[in-house]
């Protein structure tokens, strides 16, 4: 057995860890920086708080964007671009969720690499190292704070693609729970269902191996356990510590292991309706897990016993036993359906053409998936 696993971004955690920002820039040599966020992250409070520590680096000119949008495109990051190239930047800052970190790793290719970003969609393509980038996540469920990924959208060709590189990922991670404390319900149940996502589909993937696993199957547990409590009460900072430790755990396994067919689906979905990429995953997860669970049963008995699920030893059974509990957890969550987030049936065809164009395929446990087994995952959600 041979396999790689790549770690590479330097941890802050806990309460109050911002105050280690000032000694982070200071060490980087940063001169120059731009803090990249959107406007939730302002009206929330949680940017004045990161720029009031930044106001103690003697020396440091701080630009601000502050227009992230959910799903980047390749025009928000040429935008973005701009303004770092103009101002000199020589690191960023991201505050948010994934796609204000996604933003800033993808602008931060551009600042060492010849552009435009959509060349650089698959794996292993950035060319040269990129500039410093600090992460400060304001979420739980992305990951993107300490992974190789950042996904954004072509608006051109209506598809969402992923860049994969070992060199985009964050330098540094500030991770303080405190920061997800005003996160709406739905927008924790989302996050929260997509790092559950991440968990089970990078467990499943054909590129998994043991120590992706022994993460992956770390971070499950953990959400199983503390999702619901943080969706109930915002303020329960139990919940809201484990689900951010969760969130990174579970991240160094998918990092290294891939998606896959429930990511395929949730990223067309995205592209064509700019469904929320946690949202998109969760309407279908159950579906596909049950789809993919007769050609890894072992690995769905694993999951179901990690987390304490009746099994009746019954292998038929009991492999379809996590795909059931993922659906109580959707409803219970309050995680829409398809027509309850404006699709309709008649879009089945066409966002089926284009799942069997997601690269993330090739990860996915169960090969051979035809368009007739995207549109009955499709209706299952509906």
């Amino acid at each position: 057995m041979s396999y790689n696993f790549f770690v590479h971004t330097d941890l802050t955690f806990g309460k109050d860890a911002i105050e280690a920002l000032p000694e982070i820039i200071e060490a980087e040599g940063i001169k120059k920086v731009l803090v990249i966020y959107d406007a939730g992250v302002k009206a929330a409070g949680i940017a004045q708080k990161v720029l009031q520590e930044m106001n103690k680096v003697k020396g440091l000119t701080v630009s601000v964007f502050d227009g992230v949008e959910p799903n980047p495109s390749n025009g928000l990051i040429e935008k973005i671009y701009g303004i770092a190239k103009a101002e000199e930047v020589q690191g960023f800052v991201a505050i948010g969720g994934g796609s204000s970190i996604d933003s800033a790793k993808a602008v931060n290719v551009l600042m060492t690499n010849e552009g435009p970003i959509g060349q650089y969609g698959g794996i292993g393509l950035v060319k040269e190292n990129v500039l410093p980038l600090i992460a400060i996540p304001t979420t739980a469920g992305t990951s993107s704070e300490i992974t190789n990924v950042t996904a954004l959208t072509d608006t051109e060709a209506v598809c969402k693609y992923v860049v994969i590189d070992n060199k985009i990922t964050p330098t540094h991670v500030i991770a303080d729970p405190e920061f997800t404390r005003t996160m709406p319900k739905s927008v924790t149940a989302a996050t929260g269902m997509d790092a559950i996502t991440h968990a089970v589909e990078s467990y499943i993937s054909n590129m998994s191996n043991p120590l992706t696993k022994y993460n992956s199957i770390e971070g499950l547990k953990i959400f199983h356990k503390y999702l619901q409590r943080a969706v109930e009460n915002g303020e329960d900072m139990e919940a809201r510590e484990q689900m951010m430790l969760g969130c990174i755990i579970t991240g160094f396994g998918f990092s290294n292991a891939n998606l896959g067919f429930v990511h395929g689906i949730a990223h067309t979905l995205s592209a064509h309706f700019g469904l929320p990429h946690g949202m998109a995953n969760a309407c279908v997860l159950p579906y596909v897990i049950a789809f993919n669970a007769p050609s890894c049963k072992k690995e769905m008995i694993e999951l179901a016993q990690a987390i304490d699920l009746p099994l009746t030893g019954n292998e038929d059974e009991d492999i379809l036993a996590l795909s059931k509990e993922l659906l109580n957890m959707t409803k219970a969550l309050g995680i829409k359906t398809l027509s309850e987030q404006g699709i309709k049936e008649s879009d089945f065809d066409m966002l089926a053409e284009d799942v069997l164009k997601e690269p993330v395929l090739g990860f996915n446990p169960r090969q051979g998936i035809t368009k007739e087994d995207i549109i009955n995952i499709l209706k299952q959600a509906f």
